[in-house]
């Protein structure tokens, strides 16, 4: 059934003006209702020029962050590019915030941005709201707020201390960010309104217990006895710990109390990004087949004309072009691509299912509910595990798939699975491993640290499949963590299954440490 083409048209031809921009957000916001029923937070819209969007692209997509040299080369590696036509720019750039906030470009055409309205407003928003990784890991309500604060507390660091004081602080703190994560979830959630607030708290608290008296007294009624058993001195410091930043702001002896906030401000943003870094396909899955079948219900009901349909139906090609593995151009699996396949695939699986179907998918197969079924995936999954429990059999074929074995121990390449019936669940757990956060980063955890002798800072890597760390890597990175921590550290590589150890690796004391 086809609805009737009765609605007056949101624009004709390619421009618009602001008028034009709030007609195509209600409008998407209508038939976003009557198509999928998605759940979104406010929109915010800006609009902003290629200038301000290779500004964003260098700070991280933020509207909202404090100054560091690496944003400005960003910004001039991006420029560099897109000046002599080497690259593109994104259409759109979006928040996951309370608003949800969609920057896009000035240059877009009418119909471009009634596509990224689509996108990302709707699409993109749907998915930050309701995903269980990004309400479990990020504050929405309070992000902006306490990006606001970043800005001006690092601001007032420099004047205070110095740019260069700042900067370097900051550059270790960057070298540390994938170790400046929780994991695992935190008995409180993450409250960052709050934030801005506890940092006065702590600093009014330190003033008040601050006296330059006990200075001067001998001995010290806290000091630990010598020999406390290491299991109790882990016990207390709740070792081992895979926030590395977390642990140094809290432990690390030599710092300040500004070193620590600015540690502080560092992990909050890692934090915020922790999510999007697990669910790139599906949350790009999920804006590509919303802005799909809702374009698809505006040209139904007359609100887009054919050209502007047959525009849009041009870049979502393009968005979703998938090379493969012999082309030039392959570089990889496209997220777009795969999660726009898996969700379409979902959608045939849930009404029209073959038999094949509903022995893999007995769950959903034949069910009707197909927009039922793609929002709880939407908000119960990621990438890791909606891979391997929704790549089906008739997908795998259609993308011909197959599976390359490289192991180091063998001599050549070897295809361990193609797309038949031995390889379907081999394909299908090869690529879902992928995007598993395990195998993505490394596993690096605080294990001990004597703090009433030599202070030596002891770190364990849990290596996977006995695949070391890089050698240049660690050692440019444990010198900085040996500046911020100002003694001796250790990182030793070990097998899981035994303990064997592989390699240790050791940063000394800085002799002149410039951060204190």
């Amino acid at each position: 059934m086809t609805l009737a083409a009765t609605r007056p048209l949101l624009f004709s031809g390619t421009d618009w003006n602001f008028d034009t921009i709030r007609r195509i957000h209600d409008t998407v916001a209508e038939a976003s209702a009557a198509v999928l029923g998605l759940d979104t937070y406010p929109n915010q819209i800006e609009v902003i020029t290629a200038e301000q969007m290779l500004d964003a692209y260098a700070s991280t997509g933020m509207p909202l962050l404090y100054r560091h040299w690496s944003f400005g080369k960003h910004f001039a590696h991006h420029e560099a590019i897109y000046r002599k036509g080497m690259g593109g720019l994104a259409y759109e750039i979006v928040i996951n915030s309370n608003p949800c906030i969609s920057y896009i470009m000035e240059e877009n055409t009418a119909a471009m941005q009634t596509l990224v309205i689509a996108h990302a407003a709707f699409g993109h928003n749907h998915f930050f709201k309701n995903n269980y990784l990004f309400r479990q890991w990020t504050d929405a309500e309070g992000i902006l707020d306490y990006l606001a604060f970043a800005k001006s507390y690092i601001a007032a660091c420099e004047e205070r201390h110095g740019l260069a004081a700042v900067e370097r602080v900051l550059d270790i703190a960057h070298s540390l960010m994938n170790q400046g994560v929780h994991r695992y979830p935190r008995r409180s959630r993450l409250d960052l309104k709050a934030e801005k607030r506890r940092e006065a708290e702590r600093h009014a608290h330190q003033e008040r217990m601050y006296n330059d008296l006990w200075r001067t007294v001998p001995g010290a009624s806290n000091v630990r006895q010598v020999g406390e058993a290491s299991d109790r001195r882990r016990a207390l410091l709740r070792l081992p710990e895979e926030n590395i930043l977390y642990f140094l702001e809290k432990t690390a002896p030599l710092l300040h109390p500004w070193q620590r906030e600015v540690l502080r401000i560092v992990r909050h943003i890692a934090q915020y990004f922790y999510p999007q870094s697990q669910t790139k396909v599906m949350n790009e899955g999920c804006a590509t087949y919303c802005h799909y079948h809702i374009m698809t219900r505006l040209h139904a009901q007359g609100s887009i004309n054919d050209g502007a349909f047959l525009e849009f139906l041009q870049s979502h090609a393009n968005v979703i072009a998938q090379p493969t593995f012999d082309s030039p151009r392959y570089s990889g699996l496209n997220p777009y691509a795969v999660g726009f396949a898996m969700m379409q695939d979902i959608a045939r699986i849930c009404e029209t299912p073959s038999a094949e179907d509903r022995e893999w998918f007995p769950d959903i197969a034949g069910q009707g509910d197909a927009n039922g079924v793609l929002k709880h995936i939407w908000a119960n999954y990621r990438d890791e595990s909606f891979l391997g429990q929704f790549l089906s059999p008739h997908l795998i074929r259609e993308w011909r798939l197959f599976h390359i074995e490289d192991d180091a121990a063998q001599p050549a390449l070897r295809v361990g699975a193609i797309h038949d019936e031995r390889g379907y669940r081999r394909i299908r757990r090869a690529l879902a491993r992928q995007y598993d956060i395990a195998w993505q980063q490394a596993d690096i955890q605080v294990v001990d640290v004597d703090l009433d002798g030599d202070r030596q800072l002891t770190l364990q890597h849990e290596t996977v499949s006995g695949v070391l760390l890089h050698e240049k890597d660690v050692e440019l990175v444990l010198q900085n963590l040996a500046a911020l921590w100002g003694y001796r550290v250790v990182l030793r590589e070990v097998e899981p299954a035994t303990g064997k150890l592989l390699k240790e690796h050791v940063a000394k004391a800085p002799l002149r440490n410039d951060l204190f």
